[in-house]
């Protein structure tokens, strides 16, 4: 009866004054008391053959039980739990590999700019608006001409050789100079294609004096293609902002997926040290035997939830070895031991919120593509015009015949110099005036989208600052939860320790505090992703390291 009025005492905080049986409970894996369960009638005797583990299990201590083992009241703050009890780990130094060093975003984004294939191929795209210039430049290219010319059968007999050079001018007109000779018997109406003797040398110029003088096609391409080369390097930096900004998601989206890693790992070990105890209770008859099977059963299924979040963790590791590569260019998957943690997120200033869309706008690149695009289209605005213009060409020459003369006149001697000027008139002028329509109407609609970018810019300022400080109340709030959550989780253990609750009311606190962490790392995940964002709207991350020149 002495034993049945000591159990009671656990539950109404109220018993005998001697020591009884089952009042200090038996001894678990910390060394410490275990608790006992209120028994019934049936067992207030035990049987005379009673095993001697059962007594030992049984076996009581000097405290009294109620001191030892009183219920915890919901008023009365839990002591701090200790690292083994936290659902949330504060840090994951005990996760990571002796020496190992925890990997830093700086690093993969350093890189991004070394290493990664698609700014390769960005960059690559100087090499291509090179050659597009350099083609351009062909147009002014020095020309070689030659020509032979032979009649050698038929009443006239003819002979001809020609070669010369050509050589266009930045201006729009052409030089040019050459030698031929004429020999043979030439048909009276074809007398100046015979030379002396010695030959003939010829020299001149054209020169254009209406249309092709301030522009003409060749400048135009060449113009086109110098602008083209101007407009890769912001449009380079375009493309790396955005390349940083998915290398940084990667990096974070890594680091949330080892946390909820380590999340799932203590929240198992916390269901398998309470194994042994439930055990030794068990045997004592201090709870039934279903409380056993349940904590098993909590045991696998926390196994299959680490099992889903170490699985998560090497995909998300795999993910950002994309853009973490070596030296090589080979990718480098991150192992547990580099996971770095979640630093401390900062408040969000919004005075500065203006001054940050105005650095915005001077420092996109995508504006200064657009830029580069609207002189694209002046220099097409510009040849277009040129067509409206007549066509006016001054051309002089002078050739002088060397040798032994042919005709007895000796009119192929003397020096001759020629001056000619002609003239094209388009009539109606619907080549010229089409192409500044089409070219207006360009210029108009690229006027509109910088618009529209602009707005664009700005609002990805303000969306980020938006996301940022809601991301930071969300953290300091989640972590509150977290915080009481563990609270009551740990209040709860104490209390099953004390015999004065059951291993659901554990197991659903326990659900409550990991919930509360899990949704904690997503505030910070989403914290950390919205930082990214605002980097990349401020176009902070083309500073920091000089682009890669790649040949």
């Amino acid at each position: 009866m002495r034993r049945f009025c000591v159990h009671l005492s656990a539950l109404i905080a109220f018993g005998c004054s001697t020591t009884p049986r089952g009042g200090g409970g038996v001894v678990g894996r910390d060394n410490g008391p275990l608790p006992g369960r209120p028994v019934q009638a049936a067992d207030a005797e035990l049987p005379a053959d009673e095993t001697a583990e059962v007594r030992t299990a049984a076996k009581v201590t000097s405290a009294s039980y109620e001191d030892e083992k009183r219920v915890i009241p919901a008023d009365e703050a839990p002591p701090d739990p200790g690292e083994k009890e936290r659902i949330a780990p504060p840090a994951p130094d005990g996760y990571r590999a002796p020496g190992a060093k925890a990997l830093p975003l700086e690093a993969v984004v350093q890189s991004v700019y070394t290493s990664y294939p698609y700014l390769h191929a960005a960059i690559y795209e100087r090499n291509v608006a090179s050659g597009y210039q350099l083609a351009a430049a062909g147009g002014f290219d020095t020309k070689l001409k030659a020509s032979s010319e032979n009649g050698p059968t038929g009443y006239y007999q003819t002979y001809r050789q020609m070669l010369g050079l050509s050589q266009p001018t930045y201006n729009g007109g052409e030089l040019f100079a050459g030698y031929r000779i004429g020999r043979g018997d030439y048909q009276p109406w074809y007398q100046e294609r015979q030379t002396n003797g010695g030959g003939e040398f010829k020299a001149g110029f054209a020169v254009p004096l209406g249309r092709n003088r301030t522009i003409d096609a060749r400048r135009a391409e060449l113009w086109r293609s110098t602008f083209e080369i101007q407009r890769v390097e912001p449009d380079i930096q375009a493309q790396l902002i955005g390349f940083v900004q998915e290398a940084s998601y990667a990096y974070w989206d890594w680091v949330a997926a080892g946390r909820d890693y380590r999340i799932s790992k203590r929240l198992l070990a916390l269901a398998e040290n309470r194994t042994q105890r439930i055990e030794q209770q068990v045997e004592a008859g201090f709870i039934d035997p279903p409380e056993l099977t349940d904590n098993l059963r909590l045991i696998a299924d926390r196994k299959a939830k680490l099992a889903s979040s170490g699985q998560k963790l090497q995909e998300k590791a795999v993910k950002l070895s994309l853009y973490l590569r070596d030296d090589s260019g080979d990718p480098i998957v991150p192992g547990p031991d580099v996971l770095n943690e979640f630093p401390e997120p900062d408040a969000i200033d919004r005075d500065h919120l203006a001054a940050d869309a105005q650095i915005a706008l001077r420092a996109r690149p995508e504006l200064k593509v657009l830029d580069l695009q609207r002189r694209q289209y002046e220099v097409d605005y510009a040849e277009a015009h040129n067509d409206l213009r007549p066509q006016v060409d001054g051309v002089l020459t002078g050739s002088q015949d060397m040798g032994e003369p042919t005709s007895s006149k000796g009119d192929k001697s003397e020096f001759e110099a020629e001056a000619s000027l002609f003239v094209e008139v388009p009539l109606q002028r619907r080549k010229g005036r089409g192409k500044m329509q089409v070219v207006e109407g360009k210029l108009s609609q690229l006027a509109a989208k910088r618009r529209y970018v602009e707005d664009k810019i700005v609002a990805s300022v303000q969306t980020a600052y938006i996301a940022l400080a809601s991301a930071h109340t969300q953290v300091l709030e989640t972590r509150e939860a977290v915080r009481l959550a563990e609270e009551l989780a740990v209040r709860e253990r104490q209390n099953f320790d004390a015999g004065a609750s059951d291993l659901l009311k554990v197991t659903l606190r326990e659900q409550y505090a990991v919930e509360s962490a899990f949704k904690e790392v997503e505030a910070l995940l989403l914290y950390y992703r919205s930082q990214a964002d605002y980097r990349a709207a401020l176009a902070q991350d083309l500073a920091p390291v000089v682009t890669p020149n790649v040949p």
